[in-house]
């Protein structure tokens, strides 16, 4: 309904009514969504210390508390050249560019144009009279401005919508940094475990030549049968093979830290050093704070966070909108006579504008964003479950190994004593080769499960880390992007809103104003 004049008591009118209801919102307000949390977890070792503040120091490069120069350079290599983390740093600037696009809509659009035209018409004759042609000059320049105000909060909305994005796109960042992370450590440390037992092939390669070549000797002297030495022979070919085929599985390792360190595989390697670390203490805080110190959690709460405020967009469209237009410029036919007052024009006046009918359109977006939400609760949810079922199998598999490991390294000590006693009794002709055979075997396996144990303790002291949120917590999100934290007050639920098509427009005080 544009008009071109308008009293000043109805532009005060207008004004105070803009003002009264832009600062409210159609919907349901945010509140984060419920989750199980356990008071303890179970599988933690007798006397697991819970971490005090001062054990919160330089968390956030967590690998140096290994104490490994090798695996602090790798990790800085990482953090700088990761291509994956690339990637989500990309998208977190496109995500933070589409808050911008967001609150654009909070100010007036206003355009500028000019135009000059000449026209003319040819001479014509009618009733054998010529006419002579004409040409007429057009000329403008105006200025145009319209205003749509927040009347429904569909703006502010959409910007908490998109605001939530970029801190779940913020903690996705994080959380693929972290995964990279541990991901790197892991490797690491199964390459280092690779290097133990290279070690330990290759001593056993040497024992069994000197196997060997005491069968051989004995053989020349006739007091064993050819069979002991094939036997002899046959069992180092073997040992050897496996000292071969260790390579493969190491070159692998290297390979995939080549890449999480974005060099080329063909040109990186690293210098066997055989794993000698033993895991450190990690303390942790209790379960309850595992919801701020995970990023994978906090992407999936503020996805849902963003997903809620989707539903009030949706409520909106059942409102009318209203436009502020204004326009004002000059049109002249001469150039010169452009600018001044009798070419002036302008006109100013609002519209009103409201869907009637729209076959179901707006109820089924509506309900399709209040599914989208509970999908992203169920998401968020299952997501915490993930993230205690981490914990725990972490925690589970420290205990248990640290527990393994002291018998393994009995089990070694037995078979190492085993050995020994065999040699001595088949260098004295009391026991036959088949005896020598079987306890170097048995020794030799149990050394191998031993070094394998303690490259599992590492992957997953290294996991139980990574389970805890690294060095992470949701402030570092909130300083980077803006608070995350969820209304304190109680808020109506999404289906409550649902009383705004029946009822009339459920307003809230919108938190988010443009100058925030």
């Amino acid at each position: 309904m544009p008009f071109t004049r308008i009293s000043v008591f109805n532009r005060k009118t207008v004004l105070v009514m803009v003002l009264t209801l832009a600062g409210c919102a159609v919907g349901p307000n945010y509140k984060r969504p419920d989750a199980a949390i356990p008071a303890a977890y179970k599988e933690a070792p007798e006397g697991w210390k819970v971490a005090q503040p001062a054990d919160r120091i330089d968390r956030g490069n967590w690998w140096t508390i290994f104490n490994d120069a090798q695996l602090n350079d790798l990790e800085g290599r990482l953090n700088t050249s990761n291509q994956t983390i690339e990637q989500f740093a990309a998208t977190y600037r496109q995500a933070r560019a589409l808050v911008s696009e967001a609150r654009s809509a909070y100010f007036p659009t206003v355009g500028l144009s000019a135009s000059g035209t000449r026209s003319g018409s040819g001479s014509r004759s009618t009733n054998s009279q010529f006419s002579s042609s004409g040409v007429s000059n057009a000329f403008s320049l105006g200025l145009d401005a319209s205003w749509e105000p927040d009347l429904w909060g569909t703006v502010s909305r959409t910007v908490n919508a998109q605001r939530a994005g970029e801190q779940s796109a913020a903690a996705d960042l994080a959380n693929a940094r972290l995964s990279a992370q541990a991901t790197l450590a892991q490797t690491y440390f199964q390459l280092r475990s690779l290097d133990a037992q290279q070690r330990l092939l290759d001593d056993t390669v040497a024992a069994y030549q000197r196997t060997l070549q005491l069968t051989q000797n004995q053989y020349a002297q006739g007091t064993i049968a050819r069979s002991d030495v094939i036997q002899a022979q046959t069992q180092l070919q073997s040992a050897q093979a496996a000292a071969i085929d260790n390579g493969v599985s190491r070159a692998q390792f290297e390979h995939a830290i080549a890449v999480l360190v974005g060099e080329p595989a063909s040109t990186f390697s690293i210098a066997s050093s055989p794993l000698d670390a033993i895991p450190p203490d990690i303390p942790a805080d209790l379960p309850s704070s595992i919801l701020e110190r995970r990023p994978d959690i906090a992407s999936a709460e503020r996805k849902a966070a963003a997903a809620n405020e989707q539903i009030g967009v949706e409520i909106a469209a059942f409102f009318p909108t209203l436009t502020l237009s204004a326009s004002g410029g000059f049109q002249s036919s001469v150039l010169s006579q452009l600018l001044r007052a009798p070419s002036q024009f302008w006109t100013l006046g609002p519209s009103i504008a409201a869907t009637l009918f729209d076959g179901g359109l707006r109820a089924a977006r509506t309900e399709a964003a209040r599914a989208a939400y509970d999908q992203s609760v169920a998401t968020y949810r299952q997501t915490v479950l993930t993230a205690f079922q981490d914990v725990e199998d972490n925690l589970a598999s420290i205990r248990i190994l640290a527990n393994e490991i002291v018998v393994q390294q009995q089990a070694v000590a037995s078979a190492q004593q085993a050995l020994d006693i065999v040699n001595n009794q088949y260098k004295s002709g009391t026991v036959g080769f088949i005896n020598v055979l079987t306890a170097q075997t048995t020794a030799f396996t149990a050394q191998q499960k031993l070094a394998s144990i303690a490259g599992q303790r590492m992957v997953s002291s290294v996991g139980l880390i990574k389970a805890l949120g690294g060095g992470w917590e949701t402030a570092q999100m909130n300083e980077e992007t803006g608070s995350a934290a969820a209304p304190a007050a109680p808020a109506s639920s999404p289906q409550d809103s649902s009383a705004a098509l029946k009822s009339g427009p459920v307003l809230a005080t919108n938190a988010s104003t443009p100058g925030q």
